[in-house]
């Protein structure tokens, strides 16, 4: 069995069954990323002398029987906006070239301590601030389906690393879409829990009341057992988890508006097999979706550009050109304005969970749009910014309302289905996705 491709949660049962050893699985992992053709532009650096340390040791503890959890020994990627102690951490930005943190943010100090291995920071689009993961200045990372697209972000490299066999599962944030798109897009489960869930200190911000951080993964299960690890509580019990029954909702409507027909074909095939298995599906559109989209660019471009402002304008030569516009969209957006969008947001978040409250999950096309072309999204401003809102546009949605949500490789290459959980409701989410998987194999 090639162990490097199996699920995290595998991997760990097969370690403590005495059938791997961190210690192979850690060097497989980091032989499969320096040999790769495209591995520099997957990861950003690697950390072999740490990995290995920490191999050894989860190697150790497994023998005596001492593992601290299921991912003792499992081999995780780390998007490089998160801090990691002695190794510069840039957020894919040459406005950071250079920036070496002193100590592990507080998610990788999580996980550390329940005994994962750490192989290296992963490539980002720059800042955070896209999500087609298009990177000139830096390194744009290549789709794991076809090396001519791009991967989706802004946690590109994350998916990328998991979806090539470079790492077991990986880390990363999501402020609009930059966990669920590139994991959609490359094959994956990608879990956003709900802001104020993980620990964010330490990760580099872009909007501080949307971001958050979460896993990417081969598996539900997976995505649910790293989510425990990095937050530090208890995990989502999933046993028996089974779609008979489901109440979930499809939101019609912006999802669909503009959407390419692969998509809309590989949701609606996954619709029909939740229906066979028993779930059962109502279509509806509140309003209120709607009416929060339209202030996304009052609420986030703002905060990103008061959050870098400083940097961008020390050097703005040194960012790519579509990221620096996009940002200094939020320099014409009035204080009263962005004051009065999020007081029109709560009550927004308040009409949605009124709506939805009878449902066990909101389902919708992760992306309306498959991922395009790296040469042509470089060589044409227009398509490359009316490609990257298109790509944000669903799962933003989830951002907006403040919710957990996770996306669902279908049947169809880079076409993933997204479930919306209830605010706070991490946990129950992660069994409603379980329940789902199920229903969809693959």
């Amino acid at each position: 069995m090639d162990w490097l491709k199996a699920t995290a949660t595998g991997q760990g049962r097969a370690i403590m069954a005495g059938l791997v050893s961190p210690l192979d699985l850690t060097e497989g992992y980091l032989d499969a990323a320096a040999a790769h053709p495209l591995g520099q532009r997957i990861y950003a650096r690697l950390t072999p002398e740490r990995a290995r340390a920490e191999a050894i040791a989860a190697h150790d503890r497994a023998r005596a029987q001492l593992r601290r959890g299921l991912l003792d020994g499992i081999a995780l990627s780390w998007k490089d906006n998160i801090d990691s102690a002695g190794v510069p951490t840039e957020a894919g930005s040459l406005l950071l070239e250079g920036r070496v943190p002193a100590a592990d943010a507080a998610i990788l100090g999580a996980a550390t301590a329940q005994g994962s291995v750490c192989l290296g920071k992963t490539h980002m689009t720059e800042l955070a601030f896209s999500g087609l993961g298009l990177n000139p200045p830096v390194a744009t990372v290549p789709n794991a389906y076809d090396a001519g697209l791009v991967a989706g972000g802004s946690s590109a490299g994350a998916a990328v690393s998991v979806a090539l066999g470079l790492a077991a599962a990986a880390i990363g944030t999501d402020t609009g879409g930059s966990i669920r798109l590139p994991a959609a897009w490359n094959g994956l489960v990608g879990f956003k829990p709900t802001p104020g869930a993980v620990d964010m200190a330490g990760v580099l911000p872009l909007c501080a009341r949307f971001d958050v951080a979460g896993p990417l993964a081969r598996s539900v299960e997976d995505c649910a057992a790293l989510f425990a690890l990095i937050r530090g509580g208890p995990g989502a019990d999933l046993r028996g988890a089974e779609p008979g029954g489901l109440r979930l909702m499809v939101l019609d409507g912006v999802p669909f508006d503009g959407a390419r027909e692969a998509p809309v074909a590989a949701f609606e095939e996954a619709l029909a097999a939740l229906a066979a298995a028993g779930a059962r599906i109502t279509h509806a559109a509140p309003p209120c979706a709607a009416q929060a989209m339209d202030l996304a660019g009052i609420l986030f471009a703002p905060e990103a550009y008061g959050q870098w402002r400083a940097q961008i304008e020390a050097a703005p030569e040194l960012m790519y050109p579509p990221i620096l516009e996009r940002f200094r969209g939020g320099r014409a957006v009035s204080a009263a304005d962005y004051v009065a969008g999020w007081h029109q947001l709560d009550r927004l978040r308040a009409e949605w969970a009124a709506a939805v409250a009878g449902f066990d999950a909101v389902l919708l096309p992760t992306a309306p749009i498959l991922p395009p072309e790296a040469a042509r999204l470089e060589s044409d401003g227009a398509f490359f910014a009316a490609e990257n809102l298109l790509a944000l546009r669903n799962t933003r949605i989830g951002n907006l309302m403040g919710l957990p949500a996770i996306t669902l490789p279908t049947r169809r290459p880079a076409c993933g289905l997204m479930a919306l959980g209830a605010a706070g409701e991490d946990r129950r989410l992660l069994r409603v996705a379980a329940a789902i998987e199920s229903a969809l194999g693959r």
